[in-house]
């Protein structure tokens, strides 16, 4: 049941992103060309997704526990360290210059072109480059 229902709200929010035209990279990067031909689409697009979230947490804090799970798994992280503020850069950046994110690049694998296919292997080998790196500091800092 619970992979039935994930699978759902995967193909809900893969619409909501088509539909909303965020699968088209030139559409995202025109938001970011603020002295040419800016579009300001992304905004409420990103604007819809905080006031989604702002609801469903205030009735999430409702509940004592969720549907599915005995609890709710809820951020517990409140430091910005490098990390972080690394990470949200490198997303930005790669964001900036190929005008996908993963939230859109992967509903994007639909339409048979190659940049979506291009950017989601990039953002596998990111993904493993990281872990790697991780682990190899995780035993080195265990090690000393």
């Amino acid at each position: 049941m619970r992979a039935l229902l994930a699978l759902l709200a995967g193909l809900v929010f893969g619409a909501g992103i088509a539909l909303a035209g965020m699968i088209n990279p030139a559409k995202v990067l025109n938001f970011f060309d603020v002295a040419g031909t800016w579009d300001p689409s992304l905004a409420f697009v990103m604007g819809g997704a905080i006031v989604v979230t702002f609801i469903g947490y205030r009735l999430a804090w409702r509940r004592t526990a969720p549907l599915l799970d005995t609890r709710f798994h809820l951020p517990t992280a409140q430091t910005i360290d490098l990390r972080l503020v690394g990470g949200a850069a490198i997303f930005g950046v790669g964001w900036g210059i190929a005008g996908f994110c993963p939230g859109g690049a992967i509903p994007a694998l639909g339409l048979g072109r190659v940049e979506p296919l291009v950017f989601v292997g990039a953002m596998i080998v990111g993904i493993l480059v990281a872990r790697t790196a991780r682990n190899a500091a995780t035993r080195k800092a265990s090690l000393a």
